[in-house]
């Protein structure tokens, strides 16, 4: 000891000093025989984002022994639900029987873990990821932990749970209300663990309403459960028989609270760097509620009534079917075949199938491998298969029972094919054969015709050498199918448009006029005509008859035909007698006409149209150029995406980036990432999306002029008076109205977190529709926009290389309608 010097008897102190600390670091996040927990003291995790102790709900005096992440307002587990302390004298410790309970002012147990275990010496442990592990100290064998004892609240690694052979479960159990965290009316657990869902029951007997089975992406009955509820999502199947769902986020910086609200709904809570950003909650319409139609009915929410029979069934009490009683369904009208066709007979036809789409699936799904064909195969063989599905995921599908707890939707779910006798079909057969044969009979009629014409053109026209005939249709297939779309002839176009005459003009565009026309039918129609001048047409008319020919919404423009005659490229639209958004928008007289509930009807529109192109289509699509004036408004001003000359088609992940040398669309509208270095994505879209909300809500162009401020576009204009207070001065005068004030002041927030500079930062189009819709309850307040200046550049590409003098490089659109 003589040797140590001064720094060496600092060294040991401060080495037994962190030792010291790195111990009481340690304790302070676990209870033992000797270390309890008295109200209002508390532990917490060695992270310090959860802690564990006595805690009182909002307008409560009770008191429950709790776990919270961060605030006792993001409660994730209680202890003590249904017997609550009445005072401050709780006490949660070790009991010498090695289980974890809560002792009130008499020293009388209320509440205890209630395992049977041999081990005496035992502790608790609030780990970082919130869970609360008992263990036997001398084996460090886990004996309980809350995360297989849920309350009402999951977080990442809890798991929702069953076993198929001794059928226990880990369920989750809402509060009965805000302020009373008793065991309530709705529990959430893992069913059918063949083809799994989540289903949630009232009463614990009475199933309220179900996900549908979940695929490994999705789950097929809950459409509107997007990307932030299911993100991180996995199922996995067990030997011994036990099967859950757990889910969790890549990111360590993230964090989310998955709660069954007292109402019977599921909310989701995600922080970011322990903060706050988003909030949602999925709130059910009256065809979510299980069996809403009864069985063999199916509902629809967008119908009236919502209930309707399937095909080949009729109401099995039509006096209480009229009277909106439903829960009885629907029984066959006409039996079917099969038993007839085993029995030998050979006069009768075998049954077939009507297809429904988008649908979600009956419950009772049996599952089997296989592919389409052989679903159908197999259920047409069996002759109990009333009727089958096919998800790429799941494989097959089957219902042996009544149909029950159908749901059409206006996007998602799977096709369902429903068995029916084969007359049902010969009936809908027969109307076709009718139709097609009127059709032939025409067909021939129309070539005879055109042969003829033909004939006569080549007779009477001079040849010219050197010409050649551009027909797209010799171009290379795998990038163009014509034939999915019908051909007009040009003659037929031009006479309905009087010749393309200049009063039929509509607007005009980069890619060329388009007309108002009138077949014979009488059809109103759009005729889109490429100018023959145009140097950048071409392209994009192939592109837009690639794209749009694949996609079916009501909120997008529907593409009727074109026409590849000789010179001519032409494509034929549905005609919108109100012409485009902006044509109202800006115009000082015509946008009286735009009162509030009709702009956010038009908002809503457009951001369904463009959820569709991200994620619902056959093709992941971004669109890339939307603007005011490629919105089209319908009779009932129902808006419609238009113009997808620059669309681009991408695969991959939701987070995908493309990149471009050459920058296309409109300037005002597009994201910095792509304006500077040519990189699109999902995000650009919803730039755009931001910039044209916030052109709606104040009737006001992007580019517009402010008296003094005369360098700011609206976006920055929008992001000064926001940073000052006073966003409601960008409100258009017209729809002021403090009645829809906080539903315009919502809307300008969610406009300016799309035009947030950073593409992480801008929210995904499926979050922007539940923030229109008001599932979530919360807006994170949003940070810097991008181009707070007015841009006056001409594109991005080098001006060496540019020949435009529009800011719009491509579509140097200023079409006011179709």
């Amino acid at each position: 000891m003589g040797f140590l010097t001064h720094n060496n008897y600092l060294l040991i102190f401060l080495l037994i000093f962190c030792g010291f600390n790195s111990g009481v670091r340690s304790v302070n996040d676990t209870i033992t025989s000797t270390r309890i927990i008295r109200d209002p003291a508390t532990i917490t995790s060695n992270n310090g984002n959860f802690k564990l102790g006595f805690f009182s709900p909002e307008n409560s005096t009770h008191r429950y022994v709790a776990i919270w992440y961060l605030t006792q307002s993001y409660t994730i587990w209680i202890a003590n639900r249904d017997q609550p302390l009445n005072d401050s004298s709780g006490v949660f410790r070790i009991h010498k029987d090695g289980n974890l309970v809560v002792v009130n002012a008499q020293n009388s147990v209320i509440w205890s873990t209630n395992v049977s275990t041999s081990a005496t010496n035992t502790s608790a442990q609030l780990d970082n990821s919130g869970n609360l592990i008992l263990r036997d100290v001398t084996s460090e064998i886990t004996i309980w932990d809350s995360f297989t004892h849920p309350a009402h609240a999951a977080v990442p690694s809890m798991k929702i749970g069953a076993n198929r052979i001794t059928g226990k479960k880990i369920e989750y159990v809402s509060w009965k209300s805000n302020s009373d965290p008793s065991t309530g009316y709705f529990t959430g657990s893992l069913e059918r663990l063949d083809a799994p869902e989540v289903f949630f029951w009232y009463n614990k007997t009475k199933p309220y309403w179900r996900t549908g089975p979940w695929n490994g992406r999705v789950f097929l009955g809950s459409p509107r459960m997007l990307t932030e509820y299911l993100y991180g999502w996995n199922f996995v199947p067990n030997d011994n028989g036990t099967a859950y769902l757990t889910y969790n986020f890549e990111n360590p910086s993230m964090f989310g609270i998955l709660t069954i609200t007292s109402h019977g709904t599921l909310k989701l809570v995600e922080f970011m760097n322990k903060t706050k950003f988003l909030e949602l909650e999925v709130d059910q319409n009256e065809c979510d509620f299980y069996g809403k139609c009864g069985p063999f009915g199916s509902c629809d929410n967008s119908t009236l009534p919502i209930c309707s029979c399937l095909k080949g069934f009729e109401a099995s009490n039509v006096e209480e079917w009229n009277n909106k009683i439903w829960t009885n369904g629907c029984v066959r009208n006409e039996p079917l075949n099969c038993g007839i066709l085993k029995n030998g007979s050979d006069v009768v036809q075998p049954d077939g199938f009507s297809v429904y789409h988008n649908m979600k699936v009956p419950d009772f799904a049996e599952r089997s491998v296989g592919n389409q064909d052989k679903c159908r195969a197999d259920c047409l063989a069996n002759c109990s298969c009333l009727a089958y599905a096919y998800d790429s995921y799941i494989g097959c599908m089957y219902w042996s029972t009544d149909l029950i707890d159908l749901q059409k939707f206006p996007y998602g779910g799977v096709d369902l094919f429903i068995r029916v006798p084969a007359q049902l079909l010969a009936i809908k057969k027969r109307r076709e054969y009718k139709g097609l044969i009127i059709g032939i009979i025409g067909a021939i009629g129309a070539l005879i015709i055109a042969v003829s014409a033909y004939l006569l053109w080549r007779k009477f026209t001079p040849k010219q050498k050197g010409h050649q005939t551009q027909n797209l249709t010799t171009r290379d297939p795998k990038q163009i199918k014509l034939e999915e779309l019908p051909l007009f002839e040009f003659e037929k176009l031009a006479s309905a448009t009087n010749n393309f005459h200049l009063s039929n003009m509509l607007g005009k565009g980069g890619f060329g006029p388009v007309y108002k026309g009138q077949l014979d039918n009488g059809q109103e129609i759009a005729v889109k005509r490429l100018s023959k001048a145009s140097g950048q047409g071409l392209e994009e008319f192939m592109n837009e008859v690639v794209v749009i020919s694949k996609l079916q919404h009501r909120n997008l423009v529907k593409l009727l035909g074109c026409c590849v005659e000789q010179d001519e490229q032409i494509l034929v639209y549905e005609f919108m007698p109100n012409k485009s958004l902006d044509s109202f928008l800006f115009d000082p007289l015509q946008r009286k006409v735009l009162d509030w509930k009709k702009r956010f009807n038009i908002i809503e529109g457009i951001a369904r149209g463009i959820l569709y192109l991200h994620r619902d289509s056959r093709l992941r699509i971004i669109h890339r150029d939307l603007k005011a004036s490629n919105i089209l408004l319908d009779d009932e001003m129902n808006p419609k995406i238009s113009d997808f000359g620059l669309a681009r088609i991408v695969r991959g992940g939701d987070d995908d980036e493309a990149n471009t040398k050459r920058v296309v669309g409109t300037y005002g509208y597009m994201p910095p990432e792509y304006a500077m270095e040519g990189i699109f994505s999902e995000k650009s879209d919803v730039y755009s999306f931001g910039v044209l909300l916030l052109e709606i809500v104040s009737g006001r162009r992007n580019t517009s002029f402010y008296s003094n401020e005369q360098t700011l576009s609206l976006v920055g204009y929008a992001w000064k008076l926001w940073n000052e207070g006073n966003i409601m001065s960008i409100i258009d005068p017209e729809i002021q109205d403090p009645i829809f004030e906080k539903s315009m002041l919502r809307c300008i927030h969610i406009g300016l977190l799309c035009v947030q500079e950073l593409t992480k930062e801008r929210p995904t189009i499926s979050t922007v529709v539940l923030m229109i819709i008001s599932e979530i309850t919360h807006l994170p307040p949003p940070r810097q926009v991008a181009f707070v200046q007015k841009q006056y550049c001409q594109s991005s590409e080098s001006s060496q290389k540019s020949q435009f003098s529009s800011n719009n490089n491509v579509t140097i659109s200023e079409i006011q309608g179709r």
